[in-house]
């Protein structure tokens, strides 16, 4: 039985972050052929291109900032656990991740989407790497392997933005209120950063065997 797993996720939420590695932890544990594919949801569709400071944001979201490092100062614990190391302090700008998408989009089509996914958390979170930055996030996926030149194309021009599009239609359609959000072979959907045991579950009953 083969394994299809769409992921709708954004590269700034922690969560996605923690529920890729649950769901890798998963995968792992298990013996079928497993095909994961990253889908788009922008958390901040109208932020600013070049994104805003970190604290105004989240301190206009949570109400405080010191609400904000509480939350931090969770994530950071519940990352630990799955060997991720955030460090939010290296973090100075809250970016718009529209372009970040697109190359996730380009890195399906050239058979490296895992890579450039994991980059790009790992660039944000753990490097505090600024991915508004157009420069930045070229080296980041070219560091993961995506041809440069290809990945600047796609941001000189319209490329991927359809398929933004029908990921938008996908996740209204799916009643996609937070991410990440996981559906097996069209059929299974989990919402959250599950944990292994929930997408074995799911990979069961995905495939008929209970």
């Amino acid at each position: 039985m083969a394994l299809h797993i769409d992921v709708v996720s954004d590269v700034i939420c922690p969560w996605c972050f923690i529920g890729k590695r649950r769901l890798e932890k998963a995968i792992t544990a298990q013996q079928h052929e497993v095909q994961v594919r990253w889908l788009p949801f922008q958390l901040n569709p109208m932020m600013p291109k070049e994104g805003i400071s970190r604290r105004e944001y989240r301190t206009k979201k949570f109400g405080s900032w010191e609400r904000s490092l509480e939350l931090d100062d969770r994530v950071i614990e519940v990352g630990k656990a799955e060997r991720i190391n955030f460090a939010f302090e290296r973090i100075e700008r809250t970016p718009n991740t529209l372009d970040a998408h697109r190359l996730i989009w380009l890195a399906d089509k050239e058979g490296a989407q895992g890579a450039v996914v994991e980059a790009l958390f790992r660039a944000y979170f753990t490097d505090g790497r600024d991915i508004s930055k157009r420069q930045t996030l070229l080296d980041v996926v070219a560091e993961a392997g995506l041809d440069r030149a290809r990945a600047d194309g796609v941001l000189n021009r319209d490329d991927g933005l359809e398929a933004m599009k029908e990921a938008e239609e996908l996740a209204r359609r799916l009643r996609v209120e937070g991410v990440p959000f996981f559906v097996v072979n069209n059929k299974i959907t989990l919402s959250g950063a599950q944990q292994p045991e929930a997408f074995l579950d799911a990979f069961r009953k995905a495939g008929g065997t209970e």
